[in-house]
């Protein structure tokens, strides 16, 4: 018996292939690392949120039949712009990452992918979902998340370490993929595409106050000029995620008002914003992380079942 066959699990009578030499699996695991790092960058979670609105907003514009060649470049489109934007945000605020618990192991601060690597991966992707989407969706809605793009980077990303106010200029950059998909029906923007915009800008308030409450040390610790970070007790950020929900309401009702959606999508929408502004009220009476963090949950529970809603009880053209 040779040694080679000593050393086989095949010869003991156990099966098997001999075993694999140590870090012959390293490439293909560093591969993976890499992928995963690269895919953190993106903000994937945002970035669906985005692609799902663009979605919604291209399903309530469409009149007549669903053009699932439309769709798909736009999904496509989307993902790639959105993903190159939410990259390039955290190339500008790596510094920022590395000084909060929450962000310091992203790829950037955690030294996963290199800042100069990560910036031509953003600019990249950003690049070609804009070109893509002028090419095989409409050049309007490559204009609209172009917009999304610049404002994100360029103005709420630096305004962050400046002024509180950098959270309303940030729900813009949210809210704008719904206005996008809308225009890639190839209607233009009209008065009821600006109202799904509105829905989703004002949404987005109470949405980020709630997080920024939770976290609030953490931004006082990156530097960010969050109002929760002046606000010790709570008060003026809870106060303005209950203004914002309260707005919200009459605003989430227009689309039947304005004969995009039926009654089952106005009742639903009175019953979820009355929801959603009593977890304002309640933040408001109890100013604690726990209430913020339901605020926060039923946020995103607010709006999938809204836009379901929507979806479900569109008006036939």
């Amino acid at each position: 018996m040779s040694a080679t066959e000593l050393k086989s699990p095949a010869a003991d009578g156990l099966g098997g292939e001999p075993e694999t030499p140590p870090g012959a699996a390293r490439p293909a695991r560093r591969a993976r690392d890499r992928f995963r790092a690269y895919f953190e960058l993106t903000k994937p979670g945002i970035t669906r949120m985005s692609v799902l609105t663009a979605l919604a907003g291209y399903y309530m514009a469409v009149t007549g039949p669903v053009d699932w060649v439309v769709l798909l470049h736009l999904v496509v489109g989307t993902t790639l712009a959105a993903s190159g934007t939410n990259a390039l945000n955290q190339v500008a605020e790596r510094e920022i990452d590395g000084r909060m618990l929450r962000t310091r192991t992203r790829p950037i601060p955690s030294g996963r992918v290199a800042p100069h690597e990560a910036a031509r991966f953003s600019w990249g992707t950003a690049v070609i979902g804009l070109i893509y989407l002028a090419v095989f969706v409409e050049p309007l809605t490559a204009l609209v998340v172009a917009a999304s793009t610049v404002s994100y980077v360029y103005i709420y990303t630096p305004l962050k370490r400046r002024s509180s106010l950098a959270t309303i200029v940030g729900a813009l950059p949210g809210a704008l993929p719904i206005l996008a998909g809308w225009t890639a029906a190839g209607n233009g923007v009209n008065t009821v595409g600006w109202v799904l915009f509105w829905i989703l800008f004002l949404w987005q308030l109470p949405h980020f106050l709630a997080l920024a409450w939770i976290f609030r040390e953490d931004y006082r610790r990156g530097g960010l000029a969050m109002l929760s970070v002046f606000d010790p007790d709570g008060e003026q950020t809870s106060r303005q995620a209950l203004l914002y929900s309260l707005t919200l309401l009459p605003v989430s009702l227009l689309p039947t008002l304005l004969g995009l959606t039926g009654s089952i999508y106005f009742f639903g929408a009175l019953v979820l914003g009355i929801a959603f502004a009593a977890l304002g009220v309640a933040l408001v009476v109890e100013r604690t992380n726990a209430r913020a963090r339901r605020l926060f949950i039923g946020s995103n529970f607010y709006l999938l079942l809204l836009m379901i809603l929507m979806v479900v009880d569109k008006v036939p053209a």
